[in-house]
């Protein structure tokens, strides 16, 4: 589940790493939702868990405690499927942005830090969106709304725009915040139908600011 992307740069390797100052000579690796982008954990990584990474496309660490590799779900199922492998400037600690099958936490939780359970659930309700259209399940309102077409999914964006600036003028901060909530749902829903995504967004604003 690499990403095509990936293609186009340098092969990874474990030499590349400077574990002069790691514990044990072990490699610290943190994963990330790629997603929502949300921190979910910290472990660690040996040559053969880092070159098992690289082949089968799911993160496998070295356990410090048993001395042995573990590859992340191989009890639960919940597994971490790699989207990007990225080294750090000193080149002593690895980024890897993933896509969890389910709780990362031994806890159950989502992650294995306690952050607010609604962060980043904006990007994951973004790719709701975009399941929705691929599947078109039925009694779904999203499917309806992909049924109608742009013209209804863009009533309804100005609809909601209108709703959310009336109680922004209104100063009542709880309705303001239910309209904005609709609003961002059938933004996310317009931006799918246009075949745009966050991170097309997010680019032209990048270039603006520049």
């Amino acid at each position: 589940m690499i990403s095509p992307d990936d293609k186009k740069k340098p092969a990874l390797s474990f030499d590349q790493f400077n574990l002069t100052k790691c514990a044990d000579s072990l490699l610290p690796v943190i994963i990330q939702d790629s997603t929502t982008l949300k921190v979910l954990m910290l472990g660690y990584m040996n040559r053969e868990a880092f070159d098992k990474t690289l082949e089968s496309g799911r993160v496998t660490f070295f356990s410090r405690s048993r001395q042995c590799l573990w590859t992340k779900g191989e009890t639960s199922g919940n597994f971490l499927e790699v989207v990007d492998m990225l080294p750090d400037c000193d080149a002593d600690t690895l980024l890897i942005k993933a896509v969890p099958a389910g709780p990362v936490c031994h806890r159950g939780t989502e992650a294995c830090f306690d952050t607010p359970e609604s962060e980043g659930f904006a990007r994951r309700l973004a790719r709701i969106v975009h399941q929705r259209h691929l599947d078109m399940p039925d009694n779904s309102y999203t499917t309806r709304l992909f049924i109608k077409g742009v013209k209804k999914i863009a009533q309804k964006v100005g609809e909601e725009a209108v709703e959310s600036a009336i109680e922004a003028v209104d100063g009542n901060r709880p309705r303001f915040i239910y309209e904005a909530a609709d609003l961002l749902y059938h933004y996310f829903v317009l931006l799918e139908q246009m075949d745009c995504s966050i991170d097309d967004i997010e680019r032209e604003l990048l270039f603006r600011h520049r």
